[in-house]
């Protein structure tokens, strides 16, 4: 296969597996495309690896063998073809392939569905599995200060947590620390603070770097309808509608206002 045929393998699964991230990803131009259709690829790929099976132990090494392609990438090594890594190889440095590693080591939350032990470990879960995407992205993209990026992309994976409560209760998991509304909606406060704060301070992160914030691009309405409405997380109410979706997108990238 081609660079261009991997490139849209990964675009494929994207699509398929998150619409909204692969609009997001269509915003952005095509160099930052090469950069941002394999991470999210690959992003998508761990996420559902622990719940094709029942048996946590083929769970374990679905995310064994991204974490020894991760291994192969980060070492400077023969990599193994794959549509995913291979692409993702193209570009993806040792740090970037550590900070990789461990969103895959996150991942095996979703194998044993334990409650998380306190706040602590839940914004570490959120970190690892949004935060530090969003981080190798921006950082291979351009200019872009971490705590800035951090910040704004836990507003973005709390968001997206919250929007996926009823699935994850609806398989068994224990997603929040405390579900009380009063918890619920102090949370997507607090949230919301990181990610207003961060684009108060949108000038430490260059333009070619905001591209890999687009894909937060609703987290802001999100987390505002929890604040106002905590009740819409369990009822799965929290979405806009596809035609303001759209528009806030389009918006957004053409001002490059993440």
């Amino acid at each position: 296969m081609s660079a261009g045929d991997d490139l849209g393998a990964c675009a494929l699964i994207v699509q398929k597996g998150d619409p909204d991230r692969f609009l997001a990803t269509m915003a952005a131009n095509p160099a930052a495309r090469e950069v941002l259709f394999p991470l999210h690829a690959f992003a998508i790929e761990i996420a559902r690896a622990p719940w094709v099976t029942q048996e946590a132990m083929i769970g374990e090494m679905r995310l064994q063998w991204w974490r020894d392609a991760l291994e192969e990438i980060g070492s400077g090594g023969r990599v193994r073809r794959h549509e995913v890594v291979t692409p993702l190889a193209a570009w993806l440095d040792p740090e970037g392939a550590a900070v990789l590693d461990a969103a895959v080591e996150a991942r095996r939350w979703d194998l044993y569905r334990e409650p998380f032990e306190d706040e602590a470990a839940f914004a570490a879960h959120i970190d690892a599995t949004t935060g530090g995407l969003f981080g190798v992205a921006a950082r291979a993209l351009g200019a872009a200060q971490e705590r800035v990026v951090r910040d704004f992309s836990y507003g973005v994976g709390v968001a997206n947590w919250l929007l996926a409560i009823p699935d994850l209760e609806g398989r068994g998991c224990f997603p929040l620390v405390d579900g009380r509304p009063e918890a619920v909606a102090e949370l997507a406060r607090e949230a919301l603070a990181r990610l207003l704060a961060a684009r108060a301070q949108r000038g430490a992160v260059s333009r070619a770097a905001g591209q890999a914030l687009l894909a937060g691009w609703q987290a802001e309405g999100v987390l505002r309808r929890a604040i106002e409405a905590p009740g819409r997380v369990a009822s799965g109410d929290l979405a806009a509608s596809e035609f303001a979706r759209k528009a806030g997108l389009m918006r957004r990238a053409l001002t490059g206002r993440w």
